[in-house]
């Protein structure tokens, strides 16, 4: 699996959705050009992973890592709550990720 595709995939969702969020649901013209980008982008990597990857785990993998940066992502940039428990679900995305990838190691 091309793990560097598929995190670059991971990541432009995640900036993404900061794009999205600040958008304001659609009603800012540049965040609104920079979120369609950085969905391209995305798309376009993960796309490209898919060649070499099974489509389940792949698939998975990018939603996953995109969850946990997304998650970061709302912390650091827009100070969103971080609780034990929002903790806790993050790294039970992390451990379903590595899961997803045990005969990979």
């Amino acid at each position: 699996m091309d793990l560097l595709l598929i995190a670059s995939a991971a990541l432009a969702f995640a900036i993404g959705g900061i794009f999205m969020k600040l958008s304001v649901g659609l009603s800012r013209l540049g965040p609104s050009v920079w979120l369609f980008l950085c969905f391209a982008a995305g798309a376009i990597c993960q796309t490209l992973a898919l060649r070499r990857s099974d489509l389940g785990v792949a698939y998975l993998f990018v939603l996953g890592l995109e969850a946990v940066l997304a998650f970061v992502f709302g912390v650091w940039f827009f100070r969103e709550a971080c609780s034990l428990t929002k903790i806790a679900g993050v790294a039970a995305v992390v451990i379903g990720i590595l899961l997803l990838h045990a005969d990979h190691f």
